[in-house]
């Protein structure tokens, strides 16, 4: 589903990623490790099409990297930071708005909300605002709307943020499930229990010197 070759950044004469070659096929997860520094936010946002590499190439289900390709975003659902929140929809609200847009059977949209907050213990917050959350509970959050959409690949930079042990051990079940379910899941993370619990195979990279 995923191949990179040989893909690099650099920013001037700042190298921000050395040259990485890895595949992540359907149904397994990729977990990526290292030093702050290293590159592991970089790869992820070169795999999203929000960084461009300065050599090398990566091509998702065959296909070169596009993001404004509306078969290209429904393919890769991507959380590298929080997303976007609306100060006046509630926390169903979103995630339900996330399901709609990307399924034409409300019926289905509604479930799948349903099904995300459920997974990740948000049900009895679903009437509250965002600002209304912890910051643990906007971590999930943030996560649920990345699930509440269909995709074949998902990629998620330190989602292990801010959350509690009992949480990060939730956070592992979903993403199990989702990769169980045929998805490459790709994951940058410093948490030795998430990347124990959820990798097939993982990619330590080295901080440019």
């Amino acid at each position: 589903m995923i191949e990179v070759d040989e893909v690099t950044v650099s920013a001037g004469e700042v190298t921000l990623l050395r040259p990485v070659t890895v595949t992540a096929p359907r149904g397994e997860a990729l977990v990526i490790r290292g030093r702050n520094g290293a590159g592991k936010s970089t790869l992820l946002r070169v795999l999203a099409g929000t960084r461009k590499p300065s050599s090398g190439t990566v091509r998702i289900a065959g296909e070169a990297v596009a993001p404004r390709d509306r078969g290209f975003r429904r393919r890769v659902a991507t959380m590298i930071g929080l997303p976007p929140m609306a100060p006046d929809l509630t926390v169903s609200d979103h995630v339900l708005l996330v399901a709609t847009t990307w399924l034409d059977d409300p019926d289905a949209a509604t479930a799948l909300a349903r099904l995300v907050l459920a997974e990740l213990g948000l049900t009895a917050f679903g009437q509250r605002f965002p600002h209304e959350l912890s910051s643990g509970q906007t971590q999930l959050f943030g996560i649920a709307l990345v699930l509440a959409r269909p995709f074949d690949v998902l990629i998620l930079d330190e989602p292990e943020q801010r959350l509690d042990p009992e949480h990060v051990e939730s956070v592992i079940r979903v993403l199990r499930a989702r990769r169980d379910e045929g998805a490459a899941v790709v994951v940058a993370t410093h948490s030795p229990v998430l990347a124990d619990g959820l990798a097939d195979r993982t990619l330590w990279l080295d901080a440019a010197a």
